[in-house]
């Protein structure tokens, strides 16, 4: 089934759930200004490499060979179906224990409470980054883009990543075009037209030419390799513009994908989606709490098989009463 839409004038406005205008004297203030932010240790360095061992542990559950103790089974005919160098959004990665342990850590649910001034979240299915460096790995394309539709305005969805390994300048990662979240109205009021055309993905996703990220840079918009250390949370406005990079060193880049919002900004549609896709552990794009789409890889969202593949995890998630109301599956007591 093919997800490739037209980003349409029609979408409803939906009022931000923060004000960024005010200045709060913490990271905040950065996201705000810049469009991320580096959150600085929301977990000890030993609870991140606790999260790496389980990151390379499920990459060894699949029969293709794979063994982190021996390099020449660091290929890709040896790993699990990924994309975009490590990737993985298939085999019901997205409810994984781990990966739910990682959403639920204290530190980073915390700033994300902190960011929308509620303990009363959702979270979205999102997916994995296990890059692991490989001889002869092309750099792939970049693909600069915005995961918000751009007739929304205002930081809607803030999305995230919980970094668990080293990542320095040339490890590989995201990249941002800092300051293109004050930019992108001016751009598409500038160029309406383009604000039709058929994108790849989900409505809530634009992709921009290097011509047209070029138009952000002249604005004084720069291009930055978004560094972090073990531990980490990285949280950037969707309108920011970013895409990802391989890695030039032999550091293994290992990550997990959360975006949380508001319950409160959730519909009663939305939260039947969130419950339905939860209990047949489908993952699903960055939105947490509206314009709720299941997701996958390419290779998957085209309709082919791919290899190993899974309809439930390796090692399901545990049905903690946290889990279910960031899952959107029972609501909060004010609800």
């Amino acid at each position: 089934m093919s997800t490739t839409q037209t980003v349409t004038a029609t979408a409803t406005p939906t009022p931000a759930a923060v004000d960024t205008s005010v200045r709060y004297g913490d990271w905040r203030d950065d996201l705000f200004e810049n469009g991320y932010v580096v959150v600085k240790q929301v977990m000890s360095a030993e609870k991140a490499q606790y999260y790496v061992d389980k990151m390379l542990s499920w990459l060894e559950t699949f029969p293709l060979g794979f063994d982190r103790k021996d390099r020449s089974t660091w290929t890709t005919e040896n790993l699990p179906y990924h994309w975009k160098g490590g990737m993985y959004n298939d085999y019901c990665v997205a409810h994984e224990d781990f990966v739910w342990e990682a959403r639920t850590e204290p530190g980073v649910v915390g700033a994300f409470s902190k960011l929308w001034g509620t303990d009363e979240l959702l979270v979205s299915f999102d997916g994995m980054n296990m890059t692991i460096p490989q001889e002869k790995l092309p750099q792939t394309e970049p693909w600069p883009h915005i995961d918000q539709n751009p007739r929304r305005e205002g930081l809607v969805c803030a999305q995230g990543i919980i970094n668990f390994a080293p990542n320095g300048p040339r490890d590989g990662g995201l990249i941002v075009v800092k300051g293109s979240h004050r930019k992108v109205g001016d751009f598409f009021r500038k160029n309406p037209s383009i604000i039709n055309r058929v994108t790849w993905g989900p409505k809530e996703w634009f992709g921009f030419s290097s011509e047209e990220v070029a138009w952000f840079q002249d604005q004084g918009c720069e291009v930055v390799k978004v560094c972090a250390g073990p531990g980490d949370l990285i949280i950037w406005d969707s309108r920011t513009i970013h895409y990802n990079a391989l890695p030039e060193t032999d550091q293994i880049r290992s990550i997990v994908y959360a975006c949380y919002g508001p319950a409160s900004l959730a519909s009663k549609e939305t939260l039947q989606k969130k419950k339905e896709l939860f209990e047949k552990r489908k993952g699903t794009t960055h939105w947490p709490n509206m314009e709720v789409y299941p997701s996958g890889s390419p290779k998957s969202r085209a309709g082919e098989e791919i290899p190993c593949a899974r309809d439930k995890p390796f090692s399901d998630v545990v049905e903690t009463p946290q889990v279910l109301r960031l899952a959107g599956v029972i609501p909060y007591f004010s609800h």
